[in-house]
């Protein structure tokens, strides 16, 4: 392997961890075992810290493809608690809110869903790293302000029930880049006459990677550790 003249690494993020953390970790490593104070690293695609799944991850040179690896389409594997929602669409915040689930049948959500296969307009996030204004979203979330976000034009390729089991909804989900799904089970609860957050979220596939080709990333770090 070559770090500096540029490597795609395929990496499993953990639950917990922020993209940024990978990429920390991987570089810290790798400038240690180098020798080196200075080395590029980056990700093509960020994943929230309570998301788990695949991460594109690139060194040196290689650094110079992250915009066209973020092309790739996402898989995810999405879990969402239905009748209940929170300020940020996950469990990254409580619940605030309880809504009733008992008319929500499986007809019912075969028939919402139609409406968010192909292009949709979404509404990011306010709890998001969207810019507003020179500012990330979720700054003037935390500090009690309302801001409008601009709805952006996504594509929804597949939308699959997996598992229906009130409260329970479990999706898969292929989608373009730029899609939040926790904004989509807010809008799925909305739609379903109820409201919806995400419990789970694993990322499955970016453009052709899948999760059985990545790297554990403590696996990963002990091979970058063996360079010579």
């Amino acid at each position: 392997m070559d770090f500096e003249a540029g490597e795609i690494l395929y990496v499993k993020k953990p639950l917990h961890w922020t993209s940024f953390d990978v990429v920390n970790r991987i570089r810290r490593v790798l400038c240690r075992q180098l020798d080196k104070k200075k080395l590029k690293v980056g990700h093509a695609g960020t994943l929230d810290p309570l998301a788990s799944g695949v991460m594109i991850v690139c060194t040196g040179k290689a650094t110079k493809q992250i915009e066209s690896l973020q092309e790739g389409v996402k898989e995810y594997i999405a879990t969402l608690e239905l009748g209940a929602t929170t300020p940020s669409f996950d469990l990254e915040h409580p619940i605030d809110e309880r809504y009733p689930t008992a008319h929500i049948t499986r007809d019912l959500v075969d028939e919402k869903l139609a409406a968010f296969r192909g292009e949709i307009w979404q509404v990011p996030p306010i709890y998001s790293a969207v810019k507003v204004d020179g500012k990330r979203a979720f700054d003037y979330a935390r500090k009690g302000k309302e801001v409008e976000l601009k709805p952006k034009l996504l594509v929804i390729d597949e939308l699959e029930v997996l598992r229906f089991e009130l409260p329970v909804l479990q999706l898969r989900v292929v989608c373009s880049k730029g899609t939040y799904i926790r904004a989509l089970a807010r809008d799925i609860g909305i739609a379903l006459g109820s409201g919806a957050h995400l419990t789970v979220l694993d990322r499955t596939r970016v453009g052709n990677v899948t999760l059985e080709q990545c790297w554990e990333i403590e696996d990963l770090l002990e091979k970058i550790k063996q360079i010579t």
